[in-house]
């Protein structure tokens, strides 16, 4: 059986069974695969694998609504709940046990624009759009239809169109 990393995170933040239910764990499945694949050695498999990645992401995209590359950094734990309309750039990093709702947006503002960086254990509402070059920091929550231009601080709450910070958490 093949072991790809951090699919296990994914999973063990998912319900039991859920894999046939919940449609985003399809995409998930797809990306950590293609991560896995591009980790082995050149050869005619890893060539073949390729293709199958490049199928399957087009297969589970057009069904599922979800968009995000193997060349995309998602860390382990990743979770989406409300699978549909997620774009997100492929040059994008996010961090460990992040999760993101329906309709978010990752990218940039411009082409060849600067893509954003999530830390980890980041919340983001539905529907909201972070773009350009910006960094949210460690356990900070983005509101539902928030458009986020700017960095948000560590444990930070941002919210409105455009982001503003509505709450942060006294550091210890």
């Amino acid at each position: 059986m093949m072991k790809f990393p951090h699919l296990a995170a994914d999973m063990a933040r998912c319900p039991k069974s859920a894999f046939l239910r919940e449609q985003s764990l399809w995409a998930i499945a797809v990306y950590r695969f293609g991560r896995w694949n591009d980790l082995r050695k050149a050869g005619f498999s890893r060539s073949l694998f390729d293709r199958i990645y490049w199928l399957l992401f087009r297969i589970v995209e057009t069904l599922t609504g979800v968009s995000f590359t193997k060349s995309a950094e998602i860390g382990p734990g990743f979770r989406i709940y409300h699978f549909g309309n997620i774009f997100i750039h492929s040059a994008s990093k996010i961090g460990a046990n992040c999760t993101l709702r329906h309709g978010v947006t990752i990218g940039n503002k411009y082409d060849g624009g600067a893509a954003p960086v999530l830390e980890d254990d980041v919340n983001v509402g539905a529907y909201a759009q972070i773009l350009g070059g910006i960094r949210i920091g460690k356990g900070a929550r983005i509101g539902a239809l928030s458009l986020v231009l700017q960095d948000v601080p560590a444990g930070a709450t941002a919210v409105g169109i455009p982001a503003r910070i509505l709450f942060q958490k006294a550091e210890p």
